[in-house]
């Protein structure tokens, strides 16, 4: 990534040791460190630190939130807070980039290179914002992409097992996510999954459903929405939402609590705006009322137990996948998940890059031996048709694994494809 910066005598600022000369400044990392070592002639160079300082970022109140689910709602919700009550935050994150309520950026990365961050920061800070809400991947962690950034806030919302291709192992995976957690940042931790971390207990507070925390729920409703009410130390107020589902109740906690401990405000002042916040195109995303259906991005074991769970008590019809060349272990985990919640399944292709669609489908099904009403197909759309069909009126469809994207992944290429176009296409026909 190149950039334009007047620095010392040079025009530009790159974090490709290829681009180097001498109007260009050389913007070194942990990632790329090793690449400027070859370097015969070594050229100057800026590190994070400096480059911080020179655009003077530390005026952000930086907020970083990690975790296998979660993240991209936490941190809407958090952004969208925060603007409710007249602050003025940018957001990064899957999503994109956003600054006061205004998209600047089409969606990318979890977590982008370092520069690309700091140089978010930088544009965002120059449009007026004074806070920076940002999602933190594991890779992100493990590779550093983080370093030098000063947070004012550092949020947990849960680690159980994702990317087992990259880290190796639940432990390793568990480590690096506690990585986050090591310093006396202000934090704020899931208390019902604390156990799943280590962390530095300085400056840390807490929020729970079950387990006693800082911001605890003390009662609540997931009719027609959801309805908490919520202890902070002596304060106690209720929020209203009409996000779904019992794992966004642990979101909007996460939220109000983030935004009380940022801003000083009272309670009740941040659980009065909750209501405005609908939710993240593709996250529980709500297609059709009656029968409920609804999409989600949720293609982990983990991520489909939360997303089934928080709505056990209603009978479930659901369509899944799960992505070619990734983690293979998890694929007859999902169905197991789907297997203990569900009442009709129908196993299909989420994204299978190089790998032979059926063969996915087949690991898939693994989890699901001796479990009636199951369909396997590789044809997404035909499953999602079928499962529209076989809808029972009290039932609700979930499809799973996609959430707001915009196309599927064969072969090295991307094809049109959205869960929630095809959904009203088939039910504009019913």
């Amino acid at each position: 990534m190149r950039l334009s910066l007047d620095y010392n005598g040079f025009n530009s600022i790159t974090d490709d040791t290829t681009e180097i000369n001498e109007q260009i400044l050389f913007f070194k990392t942990a990632q790329n460190s090793h690449y400027y070592e070859k370097i015969e002639d070594k050229p100057p160079f800026i590190d994070a630190t400096e480059l911080i300082n020179f655009w003077q970022l530390e005026r952000l109140k930086i907020v970083g939130v990690t975790g296998t689910n979660g993240k991209t709602t936490v941190t809407a919700a958090i952004y969208s807070f925060l603007l409710d009550l007249n602050e003025k935050p940018a957001l990064q994150g899957t999503r994109g980039l956003f600054a006061d309520d205004k998209r600047i950026e089409e969606k990318s990365m979890t977590t982008p290179s370092l520069l690309e961050t700091l140089h978010n920061m930088k544009q965002t800070m120059d449009l007026g914002c004074n806070y920076f809400i940002m999602e933190v991947s594991s890779h992100a962690i493990h590779q550093k992409r983080i370093e030098g950034i000063t947070f004012a806030l550092k949020v947990h919302t849960n680690v159980s097992s994702d990317h087992l291709d990259y880290h190796g192992t639940v432990e390793e995976y568990r480590r690096v996510k506690s990585l986050f957690f090591a310093d006396d940042t202000p934090k704020l931790l899931n208390k019902d999954d604390i156990k799943n971390i280590t962390y530095n207990p300085i400056g840390a507070q807490s929020y729970g459903v079950d387990e006693p925390a800082t911001f605890k729920v003390q009662a609540f409703s997931l009719i027609h929405g959801i309805t908490a009410g919520v202890k902070h130390l002596q304060e106690e107020a209720t929020f209203q939402s009409p996000m779904v589902g019992l794992f966004n109740l642990f979101n909007l906690t996460a939220a109000v609590g983030s935004v009380v401990m940022l801003t000083g405000r009272k309670i009740e002042e941040v659980c009065e705006v909750v209501k405005y916040f609908a939710g993240v195109a593709g996250r529980m995303e709500v297609i059709n009322r009656d029968p409920l259906v609804i999409v989600d991005f949720a293609h982990t074991d983990d991520g489909m137990y939360q997303v089934l769970n928080s709505i056990k008590d209603r009978d479930i019809s659901v369509v899944f996948g799960a992505g070619g060349n990734r983690d293979k272990t998890k694929r007859p985990r999902m169905g197991a998940v789907a297997g203990r919640f569900a009442n009709k399944i129908y196993v299909t292709s989420d994204n299978p890059r190089d790998e032979v669609p059926e063969m996915i489908l087949e690991d898939i099904l693994v989890g699901l031996r001796g479990k009636e009403n199951v369909v396997a197909t590789p044809d997404r759309k035909l499953a999602i048709r079928m499962a529209l069909e076989g809808l029972d009126k009290d039932e609700v469809l979930l499809i799973l694994g996609k959430g707001d994207e915009e196309y599927q992944e064969i072969k090295g290429a991307k094809h049109h494809f959205d869960d929630r176009e095809v959904v009203r296409d088939i039910m504009g026909g019913v």
